[in-house]
């Protein structure tokens, strides 16, 4: 019965090689940056500038909502992983989602 309580366990990120660090790490950093361009590329008026988000209101929500996101987006940006198991999602997450992300902003833009 002891063992099964152990495996709940998290694995300290001080066990996680360096490069899978580095890399998942950089694929995070990466991957969250073209988040905050892609949702604030989208949230902007779509009238001609961004003073006359007040004219429209639902401009005016668009811009608000693209601020509050993106803001909490660069708080997640340094906040770090935790364990060993985070590093390793975020590499895998971000060889498959950078590209993807990039794609997007690149059409967006």
């Amino acid at each position: 019965m002891g063992r099964l309580e152990n495996l709940d366990a998290k694995i300290p990120s001080a066990y996680v090689s360096r490069s899978v660090r580095i890399a998942a790490t950089f694929l995070r950093a990466t991957l969250i940056c073209i988040l905050v361009l892609l949702i604030w590329r989208i949230s902007l008026p779509q009238s001609e500038t961004i003073w006359t988000a007040y004219d429209t209101p639902i401009d005016l929500v668009r811009l608000a909502l693209g601020a509050i996101v993106c803001i909490w987006l660069v708080v997640q940006l340094f906040r770090g992983p935790k364990d060993a198991a985070a590093f390793h999602t975020w590499l895998y997450v971000g060889i498959v989602a950078v590209p993807f992300a990039l794609i997007c902003l690149l059409a967006v833009w």
